[in-house]
């Protein structure tokens, strides 16, 4: 069976050969499943930044106990660092927390039902005065 393209073919010197026409469909990332990788990672982050605090309590002690065994200034100096790290450290810990409220309060304001109601009407302007005369006549019939 000899189709439209076998004489470009043989013109061209080519073979012709049959195009494919599958149909793929891109996955469209999850919102839920966005919403799991957000408590995955709140977790993790929270508990990351527990063990921060622990280390630095513990970096505290040991830095105050040298501090007052040699008298040293600059040991001094480094421990008001360490516990200005941890009380920074400390406040991130609380920002996240503030920040998954926000996040759950947002999920929760969302619209649960959404509907919308376009209606378009394809025709002149003397077709649309036509139905809405006709409308205007039927509500007048019906009192």
């Amino acid at each position: 069976m000899m189709n439209n393209f076998d004489a470009i073919s043989d013109s061209l010197d080519i073979e012709a050969t049959e195009v494919s026409k599958e149909v793929v469909k891109k996955e469209r990332p999850n919102p839920k499943e966005d919403g799991v990788d957000s408590e995955k990672d709140y977790g993790y982050t929270r508990a990351q930044l527990y063990n921060l605090i622990d280390k630095g309590q513990e970096a505290i002690n040991g830095i105050l106990d040298i501090a007052q065994q040699s008298e040293s200034p600059r040991a001094y100096e480094v421990a008001g660092q360490l516990i200005k790290n941890v009380a920074d450290i400390s406040d991130k810990l609380l920002d996240l927390q503030q920040k998954m409220k926000k996040l759950d309060e947002e999920d929760s304001k969302g619209p649960k039902n959404v509907t919308t109601n376009n209606t378009m009407f394809i025709g002149s302007t003397a077709d649309l005065q036509k139905i809405l005369k006709q409308g205007i006549k039927n509500q007048d019939d019906s009192k």
